[in-house]
């Protein structure tokens, strides 16, 4: 089995919400919700990271200008915005995806997700990361 389907199954039969898969082996996996889980495995494994499939139950602009940053080679997400797919696809990432979205939402449903928000005209990947961690450490 390759990475991306190892991580997929895993994502499903564990109900998790993240994980990593490299050389066959998981890296990292996370029951996390939102961002959380993709920064606490970057600032681990930062460059672990490189060339691992990722499987993410949610996957809009700013998870996947994470994905980019931590140099993944493919991913997989339940549901994929469509941002998320047009930075995955830009910068020749794999991904496959069950559900597309025009954009993701709070967890309240009422409004965008706010690093959704937060990224709206950064398309650089560590520009986006630094604003990932700043705001999300600032929420704290």
């Amino acid at each position: 089995m390759d990475d991306l389907t190892i991580a997929k199954q895993r994502l499903k039969d564990k109900e998790l919400s993240l994980v990593f898969v490299k050389n066959s082996k998981p890296i990292f996996e996370t029951k996390g919700e939102g961002l959380s889980g993709f920064l606490q495995a970057i600032e681990e494994y930062n460059g672990a990271l490189s060339e691992a499939s990722v499987a993410d139950r949610i996957i809009g602009k700013a998870a996947a200008l994470l994905c980019i940053y931590s140099k993944v080679k493919a991913a997989f997400a339940i549901t994929l915005s469509q941002g998320g797919l047009e930075i995955l696809n830009t910068h020749r990432i794999y991904i496959e995806f069950e559900n597309i979205t025009p954009t993701i939402l709070n967890l309240r449903k009422t409004d965008q997700c706010p690093f959704e928000k937060l990224l709206e005209n950064i398309t650089e990947p560590n520009k986006a990361y630094e604003k990932i961690r700043r705001f999300y450490y600032s929420l704290k």
